[in-house]
C-alpha cells in the first residue's frame, strides 16, 4: 500500500467513525456507510467498505453485528474517543479541530 493509499484508507476509516457518532444511536448498516464514504470521495465498493469495518472492529473502534446478509457497525467508546480527540486509534485519520 503506497503512503496515499493509507492516507485514503485512514481518511475513510475516520468518516465511517464520524458518521457513525452524528446518529442517536451511534449505529449505520454498511450500505448507509457506503453512500456516506461515496458523499466525501471516497468511491469504494461495499466489500471493501466491510473490510474496513473489520479492521476498526479489530482496532476497537466499533462492533459488528451481521443482520441476514448485511453488516450493521455500532460505535464503541473507543471510537467516540476518537472522533472528540480525546485519544488516538492508529490507523485512522486524526480528526482536526472543530473550529
Amino acid at each position: 500500500m503506497t503512503d496515499f493509499d493509507a492516507y485514503l484508507t485512514y481518511d475513510a476509516r475516520l468518516i465511517i467513525l464520524r458518521e457513525l457518532h452524528k446518529q442517536t444511536d451511534g449505529r449505520l448498516n454498511e450500505v448507509l456507510l457506503t453512500k456516506a464514504l461515496d458523499a466525501f470521495g471516497h468511491n469504494r465498493s461495499r466489500e471493501w467498505v466491510r473490510t474496513q469495518l473489520r479492521k476498526l472492529v479489530e482496532l476497537g473502534a466499533v462492533k459488528v453485528t451481521e443482520i441476514g446478509t448485511v453488516m450493521v457497525a455500532a460505535i464503541t467508546r473507543s471510537g467516540v474517543d476518537h472522533v472528540e480527540r480525546r485519544a488516538i486509534i492508529e490507523g485512522v485519520a486524526r480528526p482536526s479541530p472543530e473550529a
